[in-house]
């Protein structure tokens, strides 16, 4: 808890019975008000483990719904909260809790409103057990981006992130998709709308726990991103408008 902010964590969950209690362990409580689980429709024990573990704030979608509108119901839920800082962290223990800290103090600093946890930045990834064939995506998807969209992040596909409630007002993210591409979306929306996205280092942890998408739907979010970056350009050189792009029409309402 840092005063003068709320601070929520958000964990977009499905069937992580098996990784929850060891994530929302690692999460250092001392610096978070809220902590809130959005279930997409898990076939497994999660929402009672989650019960158990006594997270206050839980949400089950009624129909397996897809990655991109658990994060929407995520986000929208914790800015009707009154969060400030809100920071996505998966439950299935892939990314590392105890980095919420140093997240969180680079945006209350006033250094940045938006903070990615790269895991490219220190060369981990591969040593961490990222398949080979996702590293590889991952580096080319990345530098094709940063080549249309004229940026220089190490990389847009994390799915740890933390944002300041401003921007997540200020962006149309209900204007995204329902599924894993919304990532990449929701990046691209926060570097049109002219927010510097801060990176910080982050281990990798790959194990037969955490999720993963199979290599048929990376093929589908690898065309998703290409296609979100040339909307960008199109849109940057005032050629085409796209839905993704606009603000939004009214702000969210504080809890």
């Amino acid at each position: 808890m840092i005063q003068g902010y709320k601070i929520a964590v958000v964990m977009p969950a499905y069937n992580a019975e098996a990784t929850l209690e060891k994530t929302y362990n690692d999460i250092p409580k001392q610096y978070v008000d809220e902590i809130i689980l959005v279930d997409d429709y898990s076939q497994d024990k999660t929402v009672e483990l989650a019960k158990k573990l006594g997270i206050k704030h839980i949400i089950r979608l009624n129909k397996n719904s897809g990655y991109g509108a658990n994060q929407k119901t995520c986000y929208q839920y914790a800015l009707n909260l009154g969060a400030d800082i809100i920071i996505m962290l998966h439950p299935d223990y892939q990314y590392p809790p105890q980095l919420i800290p140093a997240m969180v103090h680079l945006i209350t600093s006033g250094l940045y409103k938006v903070v990615f946890a790269s895991r490219i930045l220190g060369k981990q990834a591969l040593q961490g057990g990222m398949p080979i064939y996702k590293y590889i995506a991952n580096r080319l998807l990345t530098f094709i981006q940063n080549i249309i969209m004229n940026q220089k992040m190490s990389e847009y596909h994390t799915g740890y992130r933390a944002y300041h409630r401003e921007v997540l007002e200020k962006i149309n993210f209900f204007a995204n998709s329902d599924d894993f591409v919304f990532d990449n979306q929701i990046a691209a929306q926060i570097l049109y709308a002219g927010y510097v996205i801060g990176e910080i280092s982050c281990p990798t942890r790959y194990f037969p726990q955490a999720s993963s998408i199979n290599f048929i739907r990376s093929v589908k979010y690898g065309f998703g991103v290409l296609w979100t970056s040339l909307q960008y350009r199109l849109q940057k050189w005032k050629l085409a408008k796209f839905k993704i792009f606009e603000t939004k029409q009214k702000p969210n309402n504080r809890g």
